[in-house]
């Protein structure tokens, strides 16, 4: 249902009347962007639709008697990318993933990007499809999406999110508190329409809420989790055991 939700919200971002909208007004290019890079990868990653629309195989992993993990008998996209997800270190990945991501955010908010968004409506097409890839991408290391698991500690979830989260309120921020419109592509005739002081608060407001109802929650989730599990002292052995398993190294007899 989430997926869905999804693929409707990036359908309303990239067509008539927000599209046209976005070419004209700052704060509905800002809540365009917003939707294509933060809130629809969100969804389609947590929706997990990946058994449904044949990229998993619906099979689960189970671990031998030798400690070994062991994948799906037909392994499909998503399969092979949580068998790698158990293999490979998740904190670097997890960390190049969310440095990629914000070179993303940052490249498309730059004001030759967004000038030329205004003249050419074409480009949000490249320009969500990267987003969105690259969102999704960053999602599937921090969240959990069947049969693709988190492969990072709990605080270091709540880092990614937290940082992408402030470095779109900076960009937000800055853009917002500016006696001058970085986008010289939106015009604003005195006494018609929106100010360019108006404009520009809306636009910061709506980077805000959107990344902060994207992120905030897995914030939350996460150290809501962390904060349970310490009250366990066997928690922190169930993971190490577990993260043993997945790397085929656990000696069931020790």
């Amino acid at each position: 249902m989430l997926a869905v939700l999804g693929v409707a919200v990036w359908l309303v971002a990239v067509v008539s009347p927000l599209a046209s909208w976005a070419r004209h007004y700052e704060f509905a290019q800002a809540v365009q962007f917003g939707l294509i890079a933060m809130v629809v990868p969100a969804l389609l990653v947590t929706g997990a639709p990946w058994k449904r629309i044949g990229l998993a195989s619906g099979e689960p992993f189970r671990v031998g008697d030798d400690g070994a993990i062991i994948s799906p008998t037909a392994p499909r996209a998503m399969d092979r990318m949580a068998a790698r997800a158990r293999r490979r270190s998740g904190h670097v990945h997890v960390f190049t993933v969310g440095i990629l991501y914000l070179a993303l955010i940052i490249g498309w908010r730059t004001v030759p990007a967004v000038n030329a968004l205004v003249h050419h409506g074409w480009l949000v097409v490249p320009e969500s499809l990267s987003l969105v890839a690259g969102g999704a991408w960053l999602w599937l290391s921090i969240v959990e999406s069947p049969p693709v698991s988190a492969s990072t500690t709990r605080p270091f979830r709540i880092g990614v999110a937290a940082v992408v989260m402030w470095t779109v309120w900076i960009i937000a921020y800055l853009n917002g508190m500016s006696q001058v419109s970085w986008y010289g592509a939106f015009a604003h005739v005195p006494g018609r329409g929106l100010s360019l002081f108006a404009d520009q608060q809306l636009a910061a407001g709506s980077m805000w809420l959107l990344s902060a109802a994207t992120f905030m929650p897995v914030v939350f989730w996460n150290l809501i989790h962390w904060l349970q599990s310490e009250e366990d002292p066997n928690e922190e052995l169930t993971r190490l055991v577990r993260e043993q398993r997945n790397r085929g190294t656990f000696d069931a007899s020790a």
